[in-house]
């Protein structure tokens, strides 16, 4: 049947009664998905009507019956609980915040604009698709509790990522449901003329209409780009329609839309972002347009706006492995951005070399991450082992600098503890830890106080939050096993939890690598083991599909189904139920493929312990008593022996040290030895991976330096990017007369640790002034090959001088045992100007 097309729109709401009026302003508030308070009353109100809702306060609200708001208009307690949590939310929102008391100055007129492909604020808008989206929406979170004044950009997807199914012998199906925007805490951006905010991106043939939606997550504002308007083609308006989808044209045009008109949409808006934050490579185009933007404010050429823009921006890499970056061909590239890059007045093959790992080899296709490297002054990984993988996998790009000295630093991800942590861990630690984890998760003094938890009430907590996990499981199975699902798991058992898109690298068929071993762990008589499963592949990832199945198989086998399920259409929602409720969180990804990895961190405030490969964040985080590590950081090389190698130390950790330990009780029935795990994970880890921790890092060490230096570059028209750019052209033309004429030092054949020794470099400057360079001595451990390996650099100081040649001196702390060296170079030095981030030249002692 046909559907006539409408000619005009209005928006219906439910009317709710006075006292209960303040639900409508909490349901368009994301705050409400960190408050537990909030969140109950939502369920207070009809708690069959929110589950159906998908946890979507808004359709849940207009979907409520007018009988049922009839009665509750009688219910004073629940009016008192809403005036207290509106209370509650009013006071956060115009409350003392850290970033305020750090940086007062910083507070206002000024922005920072975080970019990213996708956000996981809850399952109630399902923009997401696993970690990355997930970590976005913790970092607002994170950001709107410390009172950073940050945006969020994004694109608004009409079908989201898709819904799993799995038929009957576990092969995966992709469902793609409709988002009714109208229906979820969505506001349309308006204009003063009140008509809704239209900005234009430039397609090869054609110009394409999007309109912008605002998300509130308690003080950050997400704006959200929609390309399904009518003054769209029709095949435009499908642009935003889904998350990962369609070709490698559809990848660039979703691209073009998040970074260029990203830009164009904070402009709209009235907002002049002093920092932009490129989450992924997938935002780096926003580059060009803020190049665009500060050329026609400041009335500069390309140098200058570039010399401003790259100040100000960030760039966060996510991806360990070179075929996770976004590739275009340069042809594709040129017939979309070829008008942007012209706007510019930027040459496109100048373009293409800023996208290449080798800006000369014209073979190359151009890569998105490298792009954002090159438009961003500060770079940086997602924890420290990721820093090294990343600092050697672009490290052809600085091909004059040590690995070490790729300028990408790392920012180890968190977890908003808030948005994680069960109702009932969050009442113990009211009761026990006061209202410190709240306020500041990220000090290690707020959790200090679980030592002093009664063993016994931890416990039961955790006994409590495994049988929720139970039923949770029962529930959710009873549609697909029907008469079976009441005979699933065992709420007394050890849980284990494993949930992650099954990408075949995270190898989420390690725990099959032998069956029976498995079976005897997963039914010993004393020590039994339950499994619980979930998570999704993507659509075209048939290897990851083909994993999903053999666990199917394995579950559906005899019997086996009791102690293990696959948890269909994993979400927020079932990710909390999982990191809640389980004992240990299983992650057995190839290392170091797993740039940091947060789900882990998950089950730390909720009192589970992890077993994990040495990879990511867990890599940083172990030591004995805080959870159980598989395998070795030393790497077979080859991938067959080291599945089996992992599969080995998994089996024997989970027989001989982790079911030991959950069995082994007291008289009093408590697993002493691992509740006392427990309390020293949270207290060593809950701090250091939060979320608070890891945004209060960006903000120190990132976004307020580069605040800093986009204003002074930009101030007086940019008169800070000239002087800079006049620098960098006069040494860069002068630099071939540099050198080091000699060196020499006090080290003796035995040096003591502690002693010091004196170094001496006479070098030649040519006409650069001593004050236009570092000389510095680069120290590190002797490898085999006579490479410096560790290095660490010490500057030498100018004792005196003459014509060109000058005199630099310092001294080298013996400060390791070992054979150790060093040699000098000299690097350029500016104070507007990083190196080497923005200017690769260096000259090194001849040797």
């Amino acid at each position: 049947m046909k559907h006539p097309k409408y000619g005009r729109a209005f928006e219906v709401t439910a009317e709710l009664p006075p006292d209960l009026a303040d639900l409508k302003r909490l349901a368009r508030n994301f705050w409400w998905t960190w408050d537990h308070g909030a969140r109950d009353l939502f369920k207070a109100v009809d708690q069959t009507s929110w589950q159906q809702s998908g946890h979507n306060p808004v359709a849940f609200l207009n979907r409520v019956r007018p009988a049922r708001w009839a009665q509750l208009a009688q219910d004073t307690a629940l009016a008192a609980r809403v005036h207290d949590v509106a209370a509650a939310f009013d006071a956060y929102m115009t409350g003392p915040t850290w970033f305020g008391a750090r940086y007062p100055e910083l507070v206002h007129g000024r922005s920072i604009a975080y970019f990213c492909f996708e956000f996981g604020i809850t399952e109630g808008l399902p923009i997401y698709s696993g970690g990355l989206g997930v970590l976005a929406g913790d970092h607002l979170k994170a950001a709107s509790d410390l009172g950073l004044p940050l945006v969020g950009v994004g694109l608004l997807y009409n079908r989201g990522y898709f819904r799993q199914r799995l038929t009957f012998d576990g092969w995966q199906q992709e469902i793609y449901p409709q988002n009714d925007f109208y229906e979820m805490p969505l506001t349309l951006v308006r204009g003063q003329d009140g008509k809704p905010v239209r900005i234009d991106v430039e397609f090869p043939d054609r110009v394409v209409t999007l309109q912008v939606w605002r998300a509130d997550v308690g003080r950050v504002a997400l704006y959200l780009l929609d390309s399904n308007v009518l003054e769209n083609q029709p095949g435009d308006q499908g642009i935003t329609d889904s998350l990962y989808g369609g070709d490698v044209e559809m990848r660039l045009r979703q691209e073009m839309i998040l970074g260029i008109g990203g830009m164009k949409a904070l402009e709209a808006i009235g907002i002049r972002p002093a920092v932009c934050h490129m989450n992924e490579g997938h935002a780096a185009f926003l580059s060009i347009e803020r190049i665009r933007q500060l050329m026609a404010e400041f009335g500069c050429d390309y140098r200058t706006a570039r010399q401003v823009a790259v100040a100000g921006n960030v760039f966060t890499t996510h991806t360990p492995v070179p075929a996770g970056f976004d590739l275009f061909q340069p042809e594709v590239l040129e017939r979309y951005m070829g008008k942007s890059i012209a706007n510019v007045g930027l040459p496109f093959a100048n373009f293409l070399k800023l996208g290449r790992m080798n800006p000369q080899d014209n073979g190359q296709n151009f890569n998105m991450a490298i792009l954002a490297m090159e438009m961003a002054d500060r770079v940086n990984a997602v924890s420290k082992l990721h820093a090294e993988v990343s600092r050697n996998l672009f490290s052809e790009r600085w091909p004059t600098y040590p690995d070490d000295e790729v300028p990408i630093v790392p920012v180890t991800n968190g977890i908003h503890t808030q948005t994680w942590v069960s109702r009932r861990m969050a009442n113990l630690f009211d009761d026990y830890l006061g209202p410190a984890w709240r306020i500041a998760p990220e000090n290690p003094e707020s959790w200090a106080a679980i030592e002093n938890v009664p063993d016994e009430e931890l416990w039961i907590h955790r006994e409590a939050l495994r049988a929720d996990l139970v039923r949770f499981i029962r529930q959710r199975s009873a549609g697909r096993l029907g008469e079976l699902a009441p005979a699933l798991f065992d709420p007394r058992v050890l849980t284990i939890g494993f949930a992650r898109r099954f990408a075949t690298y995270k190898r989420g068929s390690l725990m099959l690598a032998d069956r029976e071993r498995l079976r005897r762990l997963l039914f010993h008589a004393e020590r039994p083991v339950q499994i619980v499963i979930s998570g999704k592949s993507h659509p075209r990832d048939d290897g990851g599909k083909h994993i999903i199945q053999d666990l199917i198989r394995f579950i559906q086998a005899e019997g086996n189904a009791s102690r293990t399920v696959f948890l269909e259409d994993y979400d927020m929602r079932i990710a909390r139920a999982l990191v809640q409720g389980v004992d240990l969180w299983l992650n057995n990804p190839r290392r170091p493929y797993e740039a940091s990895g947060t789900s882990g961190m998950k089950v730390v405030p909720n009192g589970g312990l992890n077993v994990s490969v040495l990879d990511g964040w867990w890599d940083e985080a172990y030591e004995p008593g805080l959870g159980w590590a598989i395998g070795e950081r030393t790497q077979t090389g080859d991938q067959a022996q080291q599945d089996d190698l992992d599969s080995r130390s998994l089996y024997s950790r989970l027989e001989n040290e982790i079911s030991p330990t959950f069995y082994r009780r007291s008289s009093n029935g408590v697993p002493t030895e691992w509740v006392r795990m427990i309390k020293n994970s949270i207290r060593r880890l809950a701090a250091q991976f939060s979320s608070n921790r890891m945004v209060a890092q960006y903000a120190n060490e990132i976004y307020v330096p580069a605040m800093t230096s986009f204003e002074e570059l930009s101030a007086d028209g940019c008169a800070g990017a000239k002087r800079a750019l006049e620098w960098r052209d006069r040494v860069t033309s002068d630099w071939k007369a540099v050198g080091v004429i000699s060196v020499t030092d006090t080290a003796g054949v035995n040096n003591v640790m502690g002693d010091a020794v004196q170094v001496r470099a006479v070098v030649e400057l040519g006409s650069i002034s001593p004050t236009d360079v570092r000389v510095q001595a680069v120290v590190g451990k002797v490898g085999p090959n006579r490479e410096l390996m560790h290095t660490r650099v010490t500057d030498l100081l100018r004792i005196s001088g003459e014509g060109s040649r000058h005199v630099f001196g310092g001294a080298i702390g013996c400060d390791f045992p070992g054979h150790q060296g060093y040699t000098v170079r000299l690097v350029p030095y500016h104070p507007d100007v990083l190196i080497p981030n923005e200017l690769q030249l260096v000259t090194w002692e001849s040797t």
